[in-house]
């Protein structure tokens, strides 16, 4: 992959930052986007870095093997990231955010965590499809990512319990748009609580995976 086409990568991965923070999607220096190159390497929001405030010389370039080639130390969350790719060749970019009714759901007790959000919306069938809950651990604890990995190969979505949604997409676009569609499905959970409300059947599902594969 040329200079070039990395450095608009970087800037990419700018844009959509903002856009997530100017929403209300992460907040202060929380959450992290990654982004696969084609020589095996990563580009990765640096360590304690503002969604909203990212500088593109600043993200890190890292070699396939975790080496950091240019720009600032990366999220101190990277080891989630590399979770998700080693199980998931297919995806492309992955976005952790500790998005407000996701984490809301990832805090109740009564929810099943094989399928934390039932299908609600085509369309979060479509994007997110079952997401399963990883227990609880503590920010940074490096068996978190194994706690990841063992969901990661079926899932393109996990939710950390108390911390909030891990999502993987065949593109930088694709993952943003998956972890938006994740948030809004949440906000409907919460508002639908107590309502029974009408989920789609399991045949209905089916035809969605059938026709809209993910990645």
């Amino acid at each position: 992959m040329s200079v070039r086409d990395i450095n608009q990568l970087r800037e990419q991965i700018v844009v959509y930052g903002k856009s997530l923070f100017d929403r209300g999607l992460t907040m202060g220096s929380s959450g992290n986007i990654s982004v696969r190159l084609d020589d095996g390497g990563w580009l990765m929001t640096p360590t304690s870095a503002c969604l909203g405030r990212l500088d593109p010389a600043r993200i890190t370039c890292m070699d396939r093997e975790g080496r950091v080639l240019d720009g600032d130390k990366p999220t101190k969350e990277s080891f989630l990231h590399m979770a998700m790719y080693g199980e998931r060749p297919q995806s492309e970019a992955i976005v952790h955010l500790h998005s407000t009714h996701s984490v809301a759901v990832s805090c109740l007790p009564e929810i099943d965590p094989h399928d934390c959000i039932p299908p609600l919306t085509a369309y979060y069938v479509m994007r997110v499809g079952r997401l399963p809950l990883v227990p609880y651990h503590v920010p940074g604890d490096p068996s978190l990512g194994d706690a990841v990995k063992g969901l990661a190969g079926k899932h393109s979505a996990v939710l950390l319990a108390n911390h909030g949604p891990v999502v993987a997409g065949k593109s930088l676009e694709a993952a943003v748009y998956a972890t938006e569609e994740l948030e809004e499905t949440a906000k409907l959970f919460l508002l639908l609580r107590g309502q029974n409300p009408r989920c789609l059947t399991g045949e209905q599902v089916a035809e969605l995976e059938a026709r809209f594969p993910r990645d």
